[in-house]
């Protein structure tokens, strides 16, 4: 029974890989005797150097390091190894508990735990017991994420899927709304690059971009195909458009990060906008990105009513609208944009005429 026992014991030790630095040949000898006899995957490395290569380039679970060796200390090694991996589990072998390192050179470098060199493997193994107990749990833990992440990402994909849906049914209620949406998430896109926005702010810009009009859904037909002026009563009708965008997509979490977008892209920096009449930094940053995006594109195309108008105009626009439509930073960057980057702009025209 103990020995059926100790084979069970062996084969689960045997899914973990462990690494020994010591530049003393005798101890990693003792080591592999002693934790292969235990069932575990093991390697031996008398060079510290050449240690963290190995685990630059192989995968290990936990490292066994001796702190006091040639030509870098333990210290050095985990310094080395933490740029690159921070999640191998590492305990410090030392000569005597007075040559360890600090303790707070230990929290730093996040060193798990460290014993004293003994003739009796005995300590060590306890630790190395308890390092690959907490390695299963976090491994258990990172499955259970990796599941929640599918999860979720399937139920992103079923949103994006429906509301999707609602902006194609937007399109066919309203000509100009085609194309219109996708020009504007790019180009919102290509002023948040320009400013370095992280790729997350990137993705948000993207996706508002193309939900930034979802609120049509809401809007009677014959106000969205009229193709004479609005009237005051009617253009009202229209104005409500990005309240009902936020509405619709409020029902879900995953859209919460691009409801500002949906919600505020037609707000002014003056405070003359809508639906909020908020200004200047109150209106959220990625919605004043929006706002001059969907404002070129609306100069650019064609309507019913009138033709696109020349680029020399949209730029004398956003000159005299910078600081009371638009954020003047933000116009700048576009200005800049429009006058001497302008190839870019006209890839992304191009792309959807």
């Amino acid at each position: 029974m103990r020995k059926g026992l100790q084979n069970l014991e062996n084969s689960e030790n045997s899914k973990y890989k462990i690494i020994a630095v010591d530049d003393e040949e005798g101890i990693i000898d003792s080591l592999s005797i002693f934790l292969k006899r235990s069932g575990y995957d093991f390697v031996g490395v008398t060079n510290p150097e050449e240690a963290i290569e190995k685990v630059r380039n192989e995968h290990f679970d936990l490292m066994v390091l001796d702190f006091i060796m040639t030509p870098i200390h333990g210290d050095q090694v985990v310094e080395e190894i933490r740029k690159f991996n921070k999640e191998l589990y590492i305990l410090l072998l030392t000569g005597h508990k007075d040559l360890a390192p600090p303790l707070d050179t230990i929290r730093r470098l996040d060193i798990q735990g460290y014993c004293e060199k003994s003739d009796k493997f005995d300590q060590l193994l306890l630790l190395i017991e308890s390092g690959i107990k907490s390695i299963a749990q976090m491994n258990e833990i990172k499955k259970i994420n990796d599941e929640l992440k599918n999860t979720y990402d399937m139920l992103e994909k079923a949103y994006l899927e429906s509301i999707e849906t609602l902006r194609y049914t937007v399109e066919a209620k309203d000509t100009y709304t085609r194309g219109h949406s996708d020009r504007v998430s790019e180009f919102a896109v290509l002023i948040g690059k320009k400013v370095g926005l992280s790729a997350e702010d990137i993705r948000t810009l993207q996706i508002g971009g193309l939900f930034h009009d979802i609120g049509k859904i809401g809007v009677p037909d014959n106000i969205l195909q009229k193709e004479t002026k609005l009237t005051d009563d009617e253009y009202s009708e229209i104005k409500n458009h990005p309240s009902i965008g936020a509405h619709i997509l409020s029902t879900a979490t995953i859209f919460k990060d691009i409801i500002p977008i949906v919600k505020h892209h037609h707000e002014r920096y003056d405070g003359n906008g809508y639906p909020g009449r908020l200004k200047g930094e109150e209106i959220p940053y990625l919605a004043r990105i929006t706002a001059i995006a969907d404002s070129f594109d609306a100069m650019t195309s064609k309507r019913t009513y009138r033709d696109s108008l020349p680029i020399d105009v949209v730029i004398s626009e956003f000159k005299r609208c910078r600081g009371t439509q638009f954020d003047p930073e933000l116009d700048d960057v576009f200005l800049d944009i429009l006058e001497n980057h302008f190839d870019e702009i006209k890839e992304i025209q191009e792309k959807y005429m």
